[in-house]
């Protein structure tokens, strides 16, 4: 297998230049898959397919906000009172956001992620959400922005089946007593997660980060009406995380919101570091005498970011990986745990890590 033609790169590097400016209150397309998330760098609450529709409501930065609607599967949703959204994904994988019922599929929204409904019919709920994403995967329409689907006005509904439980709901958390052990916690309020868990959230209103599990303490910081702000803290054995060996075989720290740019950026300071990146799946290649960071013959993934820079990621691994990575399909998101062999290289510039584990993204 040998290394990928000039006109592939050349159409690659195609799709990721011409970031659109000024994006503002007009329509938009998006150019490649995206992920969508609930503020600039914030949490992820799913993702777009290439060629989906939206609305740019204003712009941050390098960060667009957008308005997206499709159709979900009712099953997988269940009703919120309360607050600005009225729905929540329900179904613990997520689920898919389709442009008509049981027709294309746009996205993927993330479970946890809130809704508005718009309509409902058949045993398919249109919804809206209004998120951010890249702007550089975007690119401008041609004339006005059509308007928003009006958001039907609510009815009384016949008895439907129960819906999937929620992964947010629970009861009130109930006042827990501070472990002893912690010395600043001496006036702190503390809260401990109900019989069901308890959905910790970006904010009042929020995506749902992560539940606690039921008996799981929470510290309060801070409070806002029937909201209070909290942290989580405990110990973990780092023996026992999927952390590598590191320098004196001590488990390493993965560094985790880093770009691949950044590390081209500064490859000194990045070698040798443990760094977790999401990634898009190009295909599988060999080392040519050329690749001067790589054994002739060696085989590795080219990848591509998902993040804004969109650059190029080479992924070095052993033979005895090579079914599993063999089973990767073309533009396949994974989330890549690997070892800087070298931050930029020699031929190219870009990244180049020797794969510790992967996660495909489903």
């Amino acid at each position: 297998m040998r290394s990928l033609s000039v006109p592939l790169l050349a159409l690659s590097a195609l799709l990721v230049i011409g970031a659109p400016v000024g994006l503002v209150a007009q329509g938009a397309v998006t150019r490649v898959e995206e992920n969508v998330r609930f503020e600039p760098q914030g949490l992820i609450v799913g993702q777009l397919q290439a060629g989906t529709q939206v609305r740019v409501e204003s712009t941050e930065g390098p960060w667009s906000r957008i308005t997206f609607e499709g159709l979900v599967w009712e099953n997988s949703l269940q009703r919120r009172e309360g607050g600005a959204f009225d729905l929540i994904v329900s179904a613990e994988e997520g689920e898919n956001l389709r442009a008509e019922p049981a027709g294309r599929i746009i996205g993927r929204l993330n479970s946890g992620t809130l809704l508005n409904e718009i309509s409902r019919g058949g045993g398919w709920i249109r919804v809206r959400r209004t998120a951010w994403m890249w702007s550089a995967s975007l690119t401008a329409t041609e004339g006005a922005t059509p308007p928003a689907t009006p958001t039907a006005p609510r009815t009384a509904a016949a008895p439907a089946p129960a819906p999937a439980p929620a992964p947010a709901a629970t009861a009130a958390p109930a006042p827990a007593r501070a472990p002893a052990e912690s010395a600043d916690a001496a006036g702190s309020d503390w809260v401990r997660a109900g019989d069901r868990g308890t959905s910790v959230l970006t904010a009042p209103d929020g995506d749902t980060m992560v539940v606690a599990r039921q008996g799981a303490e929470l510290r309060v910081t801070a409070r806002e009406g029937n909201w209070a702000r909290v942290r989580v803290e405990g110990w973990v054995w780092l023996p026992s995380t999927e952390s590598a060996a590191g320098a004196g075989g001590r488990p390493d720290v993965i560094l985790r919101g880093l770009t691949a740019a950044t590390i081209a950026r500064e490859p000194e300071r990045y070698r040798g570091r443990l760094v977790s990146l999401t990634l898009q799946h190009i295909s599988l290649e060999e080392a040519e005498s050329v690749r001067t960071d790589f054994r002739v013959g060696e085989a590795f993934i080219l990848a591509r970011s998902v993040e804004g820079d969109r650059m190029f990621v080479y992924v070095a691994f052993p033979p005895e990986q090579l079914d599993e990575v063999r089973r990767l399909q073309p533009l396949e998101r994974m989330e890549v745990v690997g070892r800087v062999r070298t931050g930029a290289a020699a031929l190219t510039g870009n990244p180049v890590l020797d794969l510790v584990d992967f996660r495909r993204l489903r």
